[in-house]
C-alpha cells in the first residue's frame, strides 16, 4: 500500500513538472513572436509654415524738388527800393483801361483801343543819403509844375495844365507802394521820386520829354537831389541824348 502511494506521488510530480516545463516553453515562444496589429499609425500632422510677407521698402521720391520759399517781399520807404518797372507797367495798364472807358462813354458806336506801351522813359530824383523829401514841401512843388493828383495815387501831367487831355507823364514814389496819400502829405516823406512817360505817347513826344526833363531839374534843385537815369546812374548829357533818340524812334 505504501509502495503504491509512493508511485502515485512520483507520477503526479512528473506530470506537474512536465506541465511547468511545457508552460514555460510556450511562454518564451509567445514572448519572442512579433506582435501583429491592424492599427494604422497616422503620421503626426505638422502645422503649416507661415511665410512672413516681405515688406517692400518705402519708395523715396528723389526726383521731387523742394520749391524755394519766398519771404516777405514788401519794402519800406526808409530802406529798400522797389522794382519801379512793375509800378510803371501797372500804371500803364490802368491808364489804358481808363482811356478805353472814357472813349466808350463818348462814342458808343466805335471803340478805339489805346496803343500798347512799347517802352518807357524813366528819370529818378534821388535825395542824398540820410535825407528825405517832406510831403508838406513836395505837394506844393508838384502842383506848381502842373501835376494833378489822380485816383490811382499818382501825380499826372496832362497836356492841358488844368488837368484835361491825355497824360504826358507821371510822377510816382520811388519806394513801395509807389503812390502818395494826398490827405496825409504832412506826415509823408520819401527818399526819392520818379518821373516816367510811355512810348509812343500822345501828342509831341519830344515836347513831352523836354517838359519831363525840365520838371525833374526843378524838383532836384528844390530839394537838393540828384537826377538819375533808368539805370540809377547820374544823368549826363549822353543820357539825355539817348532818351531823345528813343523818343524820336517812337515818334516816326
Amino acid at each position: 500500500m505504501a509502495e503504491e502511494l509512493r508511485w502515485v506521488l512520483i507520477i503526479i510530480s512528473v506530470v506537474v513538472i512536465g506541465g511547468l516545463l511545457i508552460h514555460g516553453l510556450w511562454s518564451v515562444r509567445k514572448k519572442d513572436a512579433p506582435i501583429a496589429t491592424n492599427e494604422r499609425v497616422e503620421p503626426t500632422e505638422q502645422p503649416p509654415v507661415q511665410r512672413q510677407p516681405i515688406s517692400e521698402p518705402t519708395a523715396t521720391h528723389t526726383s521731387q524738388r523742394d520749391e524755394p520759399q519766398f519771404g516777405d517781399l514788401s519794402f519800406s520807404a526808409s530802406d529798400e527800393q522797389p522794382k519801379l518797372d512793375d509800378v510803371v507797367e501797372s500804371t500803364v495798364a490802368e491808364q489804358s483801361e481808363l482811356q478805353e472807358d472814357t472813349h466808350s462813354e463818348e462814342c458808343t458806336k466805335t471803340i478805339d483801343e489805346a496803343p500798347a506801351a512799347e517802352d518807357f522813359i524813366i528819370v529818378h530824383i534821388q535825395m542824398p543819403e540820410g535825407l528825405t523829401m517832406e510831403g508838406s514841401k513836395l505837394l506844393p512843388a508838384v502842383n506848381t509844375l502842373g501835376f494833378k493828383y489822380s485816383e490811382e495815387g499818382f501825380f499826372n501831367r496832362h497836356l492841358d495844365p488844368a488837368g484835361h487831355g491825355p497824360v504826358l507823364f507821371r510822377l510816382v514814389n520811388m519806394y513801395n507802394p509807389g503812390t502818395f496819400d494826398v490827405d496825409n502829405m504832412e506826415q509823408f516823406s520819401t527818399a526819392g521820386i520818379s518821373l516816367f512817360m510811355t512810348l509812343p505817347c500822345d501828342g509831341d513826344g519830344l515836347a513831352a520829354f523836354n517838359m519831363l526833363h525840365s520838371a525833374a531839374k526843378k524838383l532836384a534843385d528844390e530839394f537838393g537831389a540828384a537826377i538819375l537815369d533808368s539805370q540809377r546812374e547820374e544823368m549826363t548829357v549822353d543820357s539825355v541824348r539817348d532818351y531823345v533818340e528813343k523818343v524820336r524812334r517812337f515818334s516816326v
